[in-house]
């Protein structure tokens, strides 16, 4: 406030605080009625009324997030539902008949390892890429992570612990063991199952097209130029097919 406004005031007028508590004049009492009849007093009533409303809402906006967030809820499996999908099956497998009963989904290779309790057959990648779950049927190299079980009843089924006759190698376990084939060992099952069927499927004499050939088994210790000098060591002894 300058000079001149102050010497516009009056003596007896002093500088003091509004009495907020006194009644309202009429002017201001105008001013707080809005536009629809609604005072200031009555529009912040209702609008503190409606806050429950507004924080249940957003209760059950973010209860129904979450549900949709959740992962969906499978309903158990009852023995009623699991006997609808379940086969029985017959297997040669190494040598002997098995007589199983399999769900109809149910790959080879879990029939293998989790029923028969066959672990020498290994899942890798489960996709059918990496090779460790290689068997033979009726002699031919097949994946068993993507061979039905039920496809499987009926036939010649040899898996790794079918290839030694009692404490007696085959050849091609016999040169994988010579030529140090193998490091970790977990493929090792599904590199020699390979290797004995490439033997009667028939086997090239040259490194690149035997590469070739079992370049469906991955190594990732990278014992390969091992692997390959394996399965030309056997080839050349004459290893018998399985």
């Amino acid at each position: 406030m300058n000079s001149e406004d102050r010497g516009d005031r009056s003596e007896g007028e002093t500088d003091r605080e509004p009495d907020l508590d006194g009644p309202v004049p009429e002017e201001v009492g105008e001013l707080e009625t809005v536009r629809g009849g609604w005072s200031r007093r009555a529009f912040l009533g209702a609008s503190l009324g409606a806050l429950p409303i507004v924080s249940f809402a957003s209760v059950g906006l973010q209860a129904a997030r979450l549900d949709a967030a959740a992962p969906p809820r499978v309903a158990p499996r009852t023995p009623a539902s699991a006997a609808l999908h379940e086969v029985p099956i017959t297997l040669h497998l190494n040598g002997q008949e098995r007589r199983l009963t399999v769900d109809s989904r149910a790959s080879l290779l879990d029939a293998l390892r989790e029923q028969v309790g066959l672990a020498g057959t290994k899942k890798g990648c489960d996709h059918g890429q990496c090779g460790a779950c290689t068997v033979l049927v009726d002699g031919r190299r097949v994946l068993s992570c993507l061979t039905l079980a039920a496809m499987a009843s009926g036939h010649r089924v040899t898996t790794i612990e079918g290839l030694a006759q009692g404490d007696q190698l085959h050849p091609v376990q016999a040169a994988f063991l010579q030529h140090d084939a193998f490091q970790c060992g977990y493929c090792t099952p599904g590199q020699i199952v390979s290797a004995v069927g490439l033997l009667a499927e028939g086997c090239p004499s040259d490194p690149a097209a035997i590469r070739e050939c079992m370049s469906g088994n991955l190594c990732r210790c990278g014992a390969y130029p091992n692997i390959v000098a394996a399965v030309q060591a056997a080839r050349g002894s004459g290893g018998r097919p399985a």
